[in-house]
């Protein structure tokens, strides 16, 4: 994962398993819920596994710049049962090395 302290902003290509390559530009929150998608691989991320303040409102400003991500909704027990949501990457993204978009 990217520095801890630093989330400026940076390119990302998201290669989509049909269609053209697009880049996106992310910064702050949003770019660490990437990156932690990223990291995640298929698997995707919970915010139970990966705690984060605002998950659904970083997916959702993932998916207005075209990032496709899927939400898988689970059950889970304890004190507080009930369900959760598991966010996964539907396309390869990869950190752009070129100028930014």
């Amino acid at each position: 994962m990217a520095d801890k302290t630093n989330w400026g902003a940076a390119p990302y290509d998201i290669h989509p398993k049909e269609g053209k390559t697009s880049r996106v530009v992310v910064t702050g929150r949003d770019r660490w819920a990437l990156e932690a998608l990223i990291a995640a691989g298929p698997n995707g991320c919970t915010p139970i596994e990966t705690p984060g303040p605002r998950w659904s409102g970083y997916v959702h400003n993932l998916r207005k710049l075209g990032v496709p991500i899927e939400t898988v909704t689970e059950a889970h027990d304890g004190p507080f049962a009930g369900t959760h949501a598991r966010y996964i990457l539907r396309a390869r993204v990869t950190r752009s090395e070129g100028h930014m978009a």
